[in-house]
């Protein structure tokens, strides 16, 4: 089959490479119809993350019909279409059955051992996400074996089209459990860090649950205006704008916004500190972004981070947020605990996720794809491709 695979820093290349096949009794074999770059796969991408081995398949953003199942998949049969989750859950360790789905104990087999860790912080398997997360094959091929498959896959109704039902595979659950996260109600005011698809799928989520006042926070116009004209979000530019706390406290008489959502993570733009200290790997990550979030929310707000965060962070300033009163809630998604409700508002015309797609392209041309990505080029805000 043809599938993406990873070369080395900015090098990926769609290859011939074996047939994926079962190997125990719950996997099923899916053929992929559509799949995505999501802007995670770009700290891949770059190089940033440890344990990714050359030939790797990438991508954790797919769907498609199922080809095969092994005789333990009971909640699947050929030919149903399905959106598969990027978090391999099994359902019944202790992580599992309180819904924390991306903690799950059974799925990662190397977790704190890969690491030589004596306290294992890694959390659940993820498709095509370095072997510091199970080194599963991704999604960014022509077929893609799915393992827990009684647990993951949701069965789509044929109404809908693939692109209105892809994101459920992780940016829209991501955006929407950060909405859940902040505590977003009636009324509320956020303040969204970063315009890319988590940050609009965020945006989303904040008008669904009802947010009154929505700020976004970024340095390219044309996400800024997008957002702006789909989610009816205040955008603040900060190439324009060099401290946007300070105007989000100004917008709210002082105050500062009830939650702040970090959708950027560890590669925010940092000071030329931080720069040097993460090129001698004694930072894993810029902190200007969190800096940013504690200062612009209000005493007794809650600071929402779905943003990739890896190693120590240079400035993290918790005293200040230790004086407000912030709550930080962060995390990978607990896909599966969001994509029932998600399909539903979909399928009712409350969600259309589809909105951001500027790209759609063959699997073969996938090497571009992600070079039109990273380099933010053609206004791109969010890439599909088609096997």
């Amino acid at each position: 089959m043809l599938a993406l695979t990873y070369q080395g820093s900015k090098d990926v290349r769609v290859e011939q490479v074996p047939d994926p096949v079962l190997q125990a009794d719950d996997d099923i074999l899916l053929r992929v119809t559509a799949t995505a770059i999501c802007g995670s796969d770009l700290h891949i991408y770059r190089g940033k993350i440890p344990m990714v081995k050359d030939g790797d398949i990438l991508g954790h953003e797919f769907m498609g019909v199922v080809e095969e199942v092994g005789r333990g998949v009971t909640a699947l049969r050929p030919g149903d279409r399905v959106v598969v989750p990027f978090v391999i859950a099994c359902g019944q360790c202790f992580y599992c059955d309180k819904a924390l789905f991306a903690g799950c104990e059974n799925t990662n087999p190397g977790r704190g051992a890969i690491l030589n860790k004596k306290h294992s912080t890694a959390g659940a398997g993820l498709f095509g996400y370095s072997h510091l997360y199970g080194g599963y094959p991704g999604g960014q091929a022509e077929y893609v074996r799915v393992p827990k498959a009684n647990v993951g896959p949701i069965q789509i109704p044929q109404v809908l089209r693939d692109d209105q039902v892809l994101f459920l595979s992780d940016i829209l659950p991501t955006g929407y459990q950060a909405a859940v996260n902040a505590e977003l109600g009636p009324g509320s005011s956020v303040a969204i860090f970063g315009a890319g698809p988590v940050g609009l799928m965020a945006a989303a989520s904040a008008r669904l649950l009802g947010a009154e006042q929505i700020f976004m926070v970024d340095h390219h116009a044309y996400r800024l205006r997008f957002a702006q004209e789909t989610y009816g979000v205040v955008p603040i530019n900060f190439d324009q704008d060099d401290d946007p706390a300070d105007t989000l406290l100004k917008a709210t008489r002082g105050h500062g916004v009830d939650a702040t959502i970090d959708a950027v993570g560890f590669e925010a733009k940092g000071s030329a500190l931080e720069t040097a200290l993460t090129a001698v790997k004694l930072e894993g990550s810029s902190g200007k972004a969190l800096r940013q979030c504690i200062a612009a929310t209000r005493r007794g707000g809650v600071v929402s981070v779905p943003g990739v965060y890896a190693g120590f962070i240079h400035g993290f300033l918790f005293g200040d947020a230790f004086e407000k009163g912030l709550t930080f809630k962060m995390g990978q998604t607990h896909v599966q605990r969001f994509m029932p409700e998600l399909l539903e508002h979909i399928a009712e015309g409350r969600l259309q996720p589809e909105a951001i797609v500027t790209h759609r392209m063959p699997l073969a041309e996938a090497a571009r794809g992600y070079e039109i990505f990273e380099k933010k080029e053609e206004d791109c805000r969010k890439v599909i491709l088609v096997p």
